[in-house]
């Protein structure tokens, strides 16, 4: 019974010693390091609290955060969707009758962005769809807040057509479509 006595207070008095280090070390403000750093886990001692927003804590620059898509550059192949393994990239594309412009490498405009929509509320930032985009308009920036008190405001359309645009390049498909059928059977 005594063992189990001396053994309870030893613990309780290791636990005491500990919370009134962290407590007197408290005192102490730990510098704001750069995670970048070699020494950055060697350095924990003190607290350091960050005064967000106005500081913002530094950030790996390889690191994998908001989704940015430069639509100018997109030639709405859907590989990014395809590759996506929660879905939260939806693209919708509308066939043009020629080609409609060129990229900043040099890739064929063909396809208008009727819908390009990303849902940040389902990513799981894995960042395979920038891997796969052959013109590298689908990026990861540094910007990681995005809180936001309802889910759909954290889905981001990046398509610049209007409903009325998309029913023009619709209606100029079909008959682009239906001259050619009309010059094949004659």
């Amino acid at each position: 019974m005594f063992k189990i006595a001396l053994q309870a207070f030893i613990t309780a008095a290791k636990g005491l010693a500990i919370t009134l280090a962290h407590l007197f070390g408290a005192r102490r403000s730990r510098e704001v390091l750069d995670v970048r750093k070699s020494d950055y886990f060697d350095k924990q001692q003190g607290v350091t609290t960050v005064q967000f927003p106005r500081e913002k804590m530094p950030i790996p620059e390889v690191a994998r955060y908001q989704l940015d898509v430069e639509i100018d550059d997109c030639i709405v192949c859907d590989l990014c969707a395809k590759a996506c393994p929660v879905d939260c990239i939806t693209i919708d594309s509308i066939k043009a009758t020629d080609v409609i412009g060129k990229t900043s490498d040099g890739s064929v405009k063909r396809l208008y962005a009727a819908k390009f929509d990303i849902d940040m509320a389902k990513c799981m930032y894995c960042g395979l769809c920038t891997v796969v985009c052959p013109t590298e308009c689908i990026t990861m920036t540094d910007q990681y807040d995005r809180s936001m008190t309802n889910l759909a405001e954290l889905t981001y359309s990046f398509a610049e057509m209007t409903p009325t645009e998309i029913e023009e390049k619709k209606r100029e498909w079909t008959k682009f479509q239906a001259e050619k059928e009309a010059a094949k059977r004659s």
